[in-house]
Order: structure tokens, then C-alpha cells, then sequence
């Protein structure tokens, strides 16, 4: 499919700053891209056109009726289907409007007007979704790179051990184990370093798949996000604010059908022509006779009704869904934090003072080159947790920061 010349000219003022400067794609950047050719999201502003289309002819009465006839036409004897014989014979035409009170002609357009509102909630639930996924992906893709880092940092390092042990053996100051036992962990290391590669152009092509173009470069952090309170994070929450409008609906559809129970009248004028005779004019209201309400416009009310009360449950059940959600998040946020200040006090900067000690030590010959390696190694595989544990905590603050949708959309 063709993009239009529209999007296409939006997508270029989105890229040229990117392309003009070779700058890293940033998370915002990545954001527009994806808001910008989300098909979901062009498919929700659809909805929300066809609700308003429908719901500006709502109000309006039925269109009239004309009807066209011949009464009393003879259709035996000698004046059979003669129009202009019979005195009785009337060619008629004549009019019909079916007449929906005030009353009902606003329940129906309050039932349209939450038709719409609801359309409009679906559009930004879908752009909600598209800005979450987004951000999910390039968060992955981001903290990829910075492991393939991390990775290529130990495969570098025992490729300069293997060499060394290679070194230490020719000169009979090493042996072939420890020769062996390098090239093993270089070959592990290697192994490693591809194994991340393979998880980083994974994580490329999701981001392509919301972003619309390949991004080999280096990607931008993700800065700090706005955490909302959890009032806020649930009263936007995706389901609540869809489920709240489901209500609305479900409400002005119980009006509309009670509005029911007083049947629409029908008014009609018609004129009716006679050779030879006076014309007549015929005037007339036809009027429904609800012989039944109980049995019949009552239980649809009451059909509906029962509908408002299991949209009202839905979302009373999606509410208290959303603030223990937000309540996991919030404290696994709060957890991760602390989890990070304790491993790089406690883990990561006692590995790097044991590098720089094992390094020394080797450089006056009074530790191994496995030992150098192994100092090197647990540095690197500590970075690489702290990494992991960083990563998670972006991913639970992109989840506060973009699971809700906008505040006006919540009210």
C-alpha cells in the first residue's frame, strides 16, 4: 500500500533531524515515528468518524413516506379496471411521516453521543498501546546493545589472555592447560558475544516493526519518567477508561429502549381524485397499541438494564485490577531501586577492585593469568546483572509512565 503524500511528508519532518545530523534515535523520536503510522490507530480514528457521522443523523425523524394509489377500482362486470367509470374510484396520493417525540429524539442522541465518546476512548487506548509497545521495544533494543557491550568487553579480554598464555608457553614460563583453558574460554566468550547479537537483531526488528525503518546506530538512554499517582494511573488505565464509556453506552441504551414503552405515532394526508365527482382529501393517525408492555417493552428495559449492571461490575473489577497493578509496579520500582544501589555498592565496585588488584598482582608475577581472567570475568558478569536489573526497573517505570492514557481522556 502507498503511503500518502501527507504521511510521508510528516515522517520525513520527523526523520530529517535524525538523518541531517546522525544523531542516535531517541526514545521520543521513536514515539512519533510509531504514532504516525500505527495502522491501529488509524483504523480507531475511523471508528471514531463513523460514530460521529452516525451520531449527527440520530436526532433527525424517519424520512416521510409517499403513497401513490387507486381506491375502489372495479375488477369485474363491464366497467372492470376502468379508472373513470365507477363514482367510487379514487386516484390518490398522499403523504406519511412517522413522528418520534423530543423526548426520544434526545435519548437517541445521547445513546449516539456515548457511541462516539466511546469510539473516541478506543482511539487513544489504541495510541496508548502503540506508544507502550514502542517504548517496550526500543527499551529492549537500548539495553541489547549495551550488553553486547559488556559481551564484546569478555570476548576481548580472553582473545588478550589466550595470546598471553601463548606467550607464557613459549617461553616455558606457562603451560598448555592454562594455553587450553584460554582458548576454551575464549571460545565460550565468543559463543556468548554471538548469542547477544542474535538477541539484539531481535530486538531491532520489533523496534522496526513500530518505528517503520531500520536503526543499526547506537540508540539514546531512556531519560527519567513521570511516575503518576495511583488515582491518576487508575482512573487513565486502558480498561477502565473503555469500560467506563461501555457504561455510558449501556446507560443511554436502557433510556433509549424505555423510551420505547410510548409508541411513535404516524400522521398522513393524502388526496384523492375523482372523474366526474368531488375530490376528497383524507386525513388519518395511525397509533400502536401496546396491548402487552409488560410482557414485551418492559423486559427489553429490563434487558438492559441488567446490561448496565454487568458493565458497572466490569468495571468495578477493572478498577480494583488497576490499582493492584499499579500498586505490583510502584513497589517492584521501589524494590529494583534499592536492588541497584545495594548490588553496585556491594557487588560491582568490590569486582572492580578486585580486577585492579589481580591486574597488579599479575604484572609483579604473583597471580595467574587464569586468576587475571577470572578477576576480569566476574567484573564483567557483575556489570552485566546490574545491567539486567537496570533494564527491568526502565521497563516497570515505561509501564507507570505510558499504561495510562491522557487526562482528559480519563475523565
Amino acid at each position: 500500500m502507498l503511503i500518502s503524500f501527507s504521511r510521508a511528508t510528516a515522517l520525513a519532518v520527523v526523520l530529517l533531524p535524525c538523518l541531517a545530523t546522525a544523531a542516535p534515535l531517541s526514545l521520543e523520536a521513536a514515539l512519533q515515528l510509531a504514532a504516525r503510522r500505527s495502522e491501529t490507530a488509524r483504523a480507531a480514528r475511523a471508528g471514531v468518524l463513523s460514530a460521529t457521522q452516525a451520531a449527527q443523523a440520530a436526532a433527525q425523524l424517519p424520512d416521510p413516506v409517499l403513497r401513490v394509489g387507486i381506491d375502489n377500482l372495479p375488477a369485474t362486470g363491464p366497467d372492470r379496471f376502468h379508472t373513470a367509470r365507477e363514482s367510487m374510484t379514487m386516484k390518490r396520493i398522499g403523504i406519511s411521516q412517522e413522528w418520534l417525540s423530543a423526548d426520544k429524539r434526545a435519548a437517541r442522541q445521547a445513546a449516539a453521543d456515548a457511541s462516539v465518546g466511546r469510539e473516541r476512548v478506543q482511539a487513544q487506548v489504541a495510541a496508548a498501546e502503540t506508544r507502550l509497545q514502542t517504548a517496550l521495544a526500543y527499551l529492549d533494543a537500548f539495553y541489547a546493545g549495551e550488553t553486547l557491550k559488556l559481551a564484546a568487553l569478555t570476548e576481548h579480554h580472553a582473545h588478550e589472555e589466550l595470546e598471553a598464555s601463548r606467550a607464557r608457553l613459549s617461553s616455558a614460563a606457562g603451560s598448555s592447560q592454562e594455553v587450553l583453558a584460554m582458548a576454551s574460554a575464549r571460545g565460550v566468550s565468543e559463543d556468548d558475544a554471538a548469542e547477544i547479537r542474535q538477541q539484539q537483531n531481535a530486538a531491532r526488528v520489533a523496534l522496526e516493526r513500530w518505528v517503520g525503518l531500520q536503526h543499526d546506530d547506537e540508540l539514546m538512554p531512556v531519560g527519567e519518567l513521570p511516575v503518576p499517582a495511583e488515582e491518576a494511573y487508575v482512573a487513565g488505565h486502558a480498561t477502565v477508561a473503555a469500560l467506563q464509556r461501555d457504561v455510558d453506552v449501556a446507560r443511554q441504551a436502557a433510556a433509549l429502549t424505555a423510551s420505547n414503552r410510548k409508541p411513535n405515532w404516524t400522521w398522513e394526508l393524502a388526496y384523492g381524485q375523482r372523474t366526474g365527482h368531488s375530490d376528497m382529501v383524507s386525513m388519518g393517525v395511525s397509533i400502536p397499541l401496546p396491548v402487552a408492555p409488560g410482557e414485551r417493552q418492559d423486559r427489553d428495559t429490563a434487558a438492559k438494564l441488567a446490561l448496565v449492571e454487568k458493565a458497572e461490575a466490569d468495571l468495578a473489577e477493572a478498577i480494583r485490577a488497576a490499582g493492584a497493578e499499579y500498586r505490583v509496579l510502584a513497589s517492584d520500582a521501589e524494590r529494583l531501586q534499592q536492588r541497584i544501589e545495594r548490588y553496585g555498592a556491594g557487588v560491582v565496585v568490590p569486582a572492580g577492585q578486585r580486577t585492579a588488584a589481580t591486574t597488579a598482582a599479575y604484572r609483579s608475577n604473583q597471580a595467574s593469568l587464569a586468576a587475571l581472567f577470572e578477576a576480569r570475568h566476574a567484573e564483567v558478569q557483575a556489570q552485566r546483572k546490574l545491567l539486567a536489573l537496570q533494564r527491568d526497573l526502565a521497563r516497570t517505570r515505561i509501564q507507570l509512565a505510558f499504561r495510562p492514557l491522557a487526562a482528559e481522556v480519563a475523565q
